[in-house]
């Protein structure tokens, strides 16, 4: 049975990124929209066994890619629509932490952040909208 979520969670990576770097960038971005939205998440799973597992989010998390200018424009296209937007950039794959990274993307202004991947939530159109250009990844 196919439900249809009023929302979408969008994932939008540069197209140049090596299959590490790749996941790196998902698994960071995902975690930006679970802090920031947390009635995204469902209920805890079990097994028939009853051993327990933790809880994920309550839709599919959808994953396009592009070139960097595809990237930067999502990017843009969200934050000028008011959404606090997870991001990551080239230079968080040479620092050791949370305290490095948030000084790396501080240390440079918004247009000039050299974006990897950028993640959005939001109502299906306007993810749309956002992700424009955008192509799904594989």
């Amino acid at each position: 049975m196919s439900t249809r979520f009023e929302t979408k969670i969008v994932i939008v990576l540069r197209d140049d990124l090596a299959g590490w770097q790749r996941s790196n960038v998902v698994a960071f971005l995902a975690s930006g929209i679970a802090a920031t939205v947390p009635e995204l998440i469902g209920e805890p799973y079990a097994d028939a066994d009853g051993t327990a597992y933790a809880p994920m989010f309550r839709q599919p998390v959808v994953v396009l890619e592009g070139d960097a200018g595809t990237v930067r424009a999502a990017h843009r296209r969200a934050v000028d629509r008011g959404l606090r937007v997870p991001v990551f950039t080239a230079d968080l794959f040479a620092t050791g932490g949370d305290e490095e990274n948030r000084a790396a993307v501080a240390a440079v202004p918004r247009e000039e952040l050299d974006l990897v991947g950028v993640a959005v939530h939001a109502p299906r159109n306007a993810a749309d909208k956002i992700t424009k250009g955008a192509r799904m990844s594989g």
